[in-house]
């Protein structure tokens, strides 16, 4: 009979990439809403400020996104190229590094060994990266794919806020903007957590929490400066 293992890792990339641009999108977007309407802004300004909101901030992520996974694909690369060097001109030495890691994870002497030279043979770099440098399949930096699910995301999360200001009168949007948007953050944090594997409650309380407080620091600005846009 077949074991079957549902794991969850191979989501890591994609899933923080959208959760962080959709949270983003979400807190930044209903944030600037709020501080513009509390200079007392009507809801035409606010429906420009939030779509230059939306636009600057996707591409924002976008690049950010794809400039920092691209330094960290750089970082791999640069290691793996040291790796091959290495194993090219003192496979010995690399043999004993790599039994010696499999010695301290359990393994007596004659088995790490064995194991190290039985890897090696098969791939010896694939062996040193995974086992040695941390680097696998899972974990491999996917730049583009990092920018694209921001961007999108973002985009998603930002216009929520935004179909509430076409929705409801200005007079409501100091009330309506901030609990729609926590409404939107903890059904965010929950779905994450449904496919992350952890606790719903938990991951929904802190996007929520750190939203709010998000929300009430830039209305407090937009209330103190008072200038209307």
């Amino acid at each position: 009979m077949r074991h079957y293992e549902k794991h969850r890792t191979k989501r890591i990339g994609w899933l923080r990439a959208a959760v962080l641009g959709a949270n983003d999108g979400i807190v930044s977007t209903a944030s600037l809403i709020l501080g513009v309407a509390a200079a007392g802004a009507d809801s035409k300004a606010l429906l420009v400020a939030g779509v230059a909101g939306l636009v600057a901030g996707a591409m924002s992520m976008a690049a950010g996104e794809y400039v920092s996974v691209s330094s960290q694909a750089d970082t791999e690369r640069a290691d793996l190229a040291i790796e091959r060097a290495e194993l090219a001109e003192a496979p010995e030495q690399e043999h004993a590094e790599l039994a010696e890691i499999y010695v301290r994870r359990g393994l007596d002497r004659a088995l790490a060994d064995t194991v190290a030279s039985q890897l090696m043979k098969e791939d010896a770099l694939g062996a040193h990266a995974r086992d040695e440098l941390g680097i696998s399949e899972v974990s491999t930096a996917r730049p583009i794919q990092a920018a694209f699910t921001s961007a999108v995301t973002f985009s998603v999360g930002a216009a929520l806020p935004l179909c509430v200001v076409l929705l409801f009168p200005a007079s409501l949007l100091m009330w309506v903007v901030p609990g729609s948007s926590l409404l939107f953050l903890a059904s965010l944090g929950s779905l994450a957590a449904k496919a992350g594997g952890a606790p719903v409650l938990k991951a929904a309380s802190r996007v929520a929490f750190w939203g709010a407080l998000a929300m009430a620091l830039t209305a407090g600005v937009g209330a103190l400066f008072g200038v209307a846009v």
